[in-house]
This record gives structure tokens, sequence and C-alpha cells, in this order.
């Protein structure tokens, strides 16, 4: 499998992430080391966690994700295996930290009370790839890239990124690093898909021009790009499905992925991936690695059985004329996630 660097930084890593973020939910132990162990077969180094997991977030479960993850880790060769985690941003309306009774915040304290914790529950003494989940625009850059730039010094931590930041976010961060002399964001995971380009509008070029890499996730569109949500379908198990009967927050969320416009530019994609006689999750995700500014894109499994569609995109190169073919959906239907 094809490997690139996350930013400026020496670290290289596989075109595929493999994400854990059902893992001690949606998949139980054994299967999440089953889906694990067929990563790492398959040329998979890269794999992303976070402190917040398993999702919906719950601090009843909150860390059963880095736990089920160490566990797997600890009889591998720890050098082979890049490892990404991430920090909670602040807990508010739309979104409620799991760790630490909600009181979570992009601040020394926090931060340094999650990466210990974090290093425990991974039976690990680094992390590979340290992010902030969400941004804290209301605690000073200075701080928490001051706090960050202390780990990596430290040792606990090799490189930095964020995630489900803004261009204004990034800029200012990248700014901060650089007057202080700080380390500085190589990385920034966002939401990026056939189905949602925002990224594109103004993201794309502030990571172009400072290099930075994008490590989308959801390349699936939480799996509504598979085609399972099509014609009223409401597959028992699915996330969102069971986001859709629970409502408030995650039926919200629900319904800006499972709409009339999403599903009818996924039935689009899926007689584009039928012509081309391969599946429309490996299309999707062959398309979301196709990009300059993209290091690696994280998929998410919760069955053994998904994992190989997934890993096919690896080896998949979309020609000129498919992505072209894309791009024409996306201008007839622009913006189906809003």
């Amino acid at each position: 499998m094809e490997s690139r660097r996350l930013g400026r930084s020496g670290i290289a890593v596989s075109t595929i992430c493999m994400g854990t973020m059902t893992f001690g939910n949606q998949a139980d132990e054994k299967m999440s080391h089953r889906i694990l162990d067929m990563s790492l077969e398959a040329g998979i180094n890269f794999y992303d966690t976070a402190e917040n997991y398993p999702v919906p977030p719950d601090e009843k479960y909150a860390g059963r994700t880095e736990e089920i993850f160490g566990r797997w880790m600890k009889g591998k060769n720890r050098d082979a295996i890049i490892l990404a985690t991430k920090v909670c941003g602040p807990s508010h309306g739309w979104i409620k930290g799991s760790q630490r009774a909600g009181m979570t915040a992009l601040d020394r304290h926090n931060i340094t009370r999650a990466i210990e914790a974090s290093l425990r529950r991974l039976q690990t003494d680094y992390i590979d790839l340290y992010q902030t989940h969400w941004p804290d625009h209301g605690t000073p850059y200075d701080e928490t890239m001051e706090t960050l730039d202390e780990l990596v010094r430290a040792g606990k931590v090799r490189i930095l990124g964020c995630s489900n930041e803004n261009a204004w976010g990034l800029m200012k961060s990248l700014a901060v690093s650089e007057m202080r002399d700080l380390a500085r964001y190589e990385t920034i995971q966002n939401n990026f898909s056939m189905n949602n380009r925002r990224f594109e509008d103004e993201l794309a070029h502030v990571c172009r021009q400072e290099k930075v890499s994008l490590i989308p996730y959801s390349p699936l569109a939480g799996g509504v790009l598979t085609g399972k949500y099509q014609d009223g379908a409401r597959p028992e198990g699915a996330r969102f499905s069971n986001y859709l009967a629970m409502g408030g927050r995650q039926g919200v969320m629900a319904k800006r992925f499972v709409n009339d416009k999403s599903l009818a530019s996924t039935a689009r994609f899926m007689k584009i991936a039928a012509e081309l006689d391969m599946s429309v999750t490996t299309l999707a995700t062959a398309w979301s690695i196709q990009h300059d500014f993209v290091a690696s894109t994280i998929v998410g499994a919760t069955h053994a059985d998904q994992v190989p569609d997934i890993l096919k995109a690896g080896t998949v190169k979309l020609s000129p004329e498919t992505m072209k073919a894309i791009d024409a959906v996306t201008k007839e239907i622009m913006y189906p996630m809003g």
C-alpha cells in the first residue's frame, strides 16, 4: 500500500487509516481485534482513536475504545504502528466530552490529564499523532499550543494535529506556533467525502500553502455512500438507524447525513461505481485518497465483512473521466449535507 508523509514531519503512513470509534459499542472486542488484524495484514500501519470513543459518547464507557486498542497493540511491534488519538474539546450545547465529567477544554489542565489517561489505556509510553478533537476558540491558542509543545518535547507525543477545525482556527494555531517557536499542527482531521466537499472551499487551500495534511474522516459519509440507507432503508444496528431513533443531537446529525439530497447523490455515485464494476464503498474511499492535500483516509468498520471492499481502494487509481463524472454530480446536487 502506498505511503505518504504527515505534513512536514518524518512520519509516513499508509494511505488508508483504520478508525476505531465503534470499537466497544457497535463492535465488541473480539470483532474489533479481528478488524485490526485484517488491516495490519493488508499493510495498514495507521490507526486513529480518541479519549471520547466509542460513540455516541457516554461517561459509562468512555475510554473503552483506547483500552481495546491497547490490548490489541500489546502483542504487536510498536514501532510498526502509527497511533493517533485525541483530547476532547470543550463541552457545550452541541457535544459534551465523555471524560472528566464533561469539564473539558483545551487548557493545560485538561490536555495534561487527557494524555496521561490515554497513555495508560493504550499501554504505551508515546503517541505518534496527538490531536485536538474539536476546537476551543475560548481558550487562547497560546496556552493550547504551548501545552502540546511540552508533550512533544517530553517525548510523550511525536507530532500534533487538530480535528473539526475551521480555516481561521488552523491559521491562528499555525501563526502562534511560528511566532513562539512551538510544535505546530501537521494534520487536520475533518469530514470530507463525495457527499461533503466543503473542505475544498477554503481549508484545502490552507493545507496546500501551509503543508498541512488532511486525514479525512467519514469518506463513506457515515455509511450513507455504501447505499444501505437508499429507498428509505433503516438497517438494524446501523449508526444512523440508531441515531434517528434516539432523536436529540444524534437525530439532528443523522438527518444531516441521511436526507433527500444525500440519497439522490448517492444513487448517482452507485451508478458510476456499477459502471466501473466496483463497489461504491471502494469508489468513495479511492476518491478520498486521490487528492493532493490528503495523506491518509480514515475508514471504519463494525464487522470484518466490511473490510475487503475498503482495502481494495488502497490500490485503485480513478481515471480523469471518473473524477469528472463525480464532479458533475457535485455540481448538480450541491452541498447535500448542507
